[in-house]
């Protein structure tokens, strides 16, 4: 299983962390999500690599900016 995580700016709670995870998880490989507005980091276990472009989008589709770490 791989892991990536990014860090993301703009989230203060857990309604912010559940709408990135909505986003998120619609991504294909994606298996589970972990967000987190305290640390600002949003981590994603696959089967296979995600494309970081793809998830950088649906974390802007939930309002929030996101880079890779």
């Amino acid at each position: 299983m791989s892991t990536t995580e990014f860090s993301v700016t703009g989230m203060s709670c857990g309604h912010c962390e559940g709408a990135v995870r909505e986003e998120v998880e619609t991504l294909p490989g994606v298996e589970v999500v972990s967000v987190s507005a305290q640390d600002g980091k949003l981590v994603i276990s696959s089967a296979q690599p995600v494309d970081d472009a793809a998830v950088i989008s649906a974390v802007d589709e939930a309002g929030y900016q996101a880079s890779r770490t």
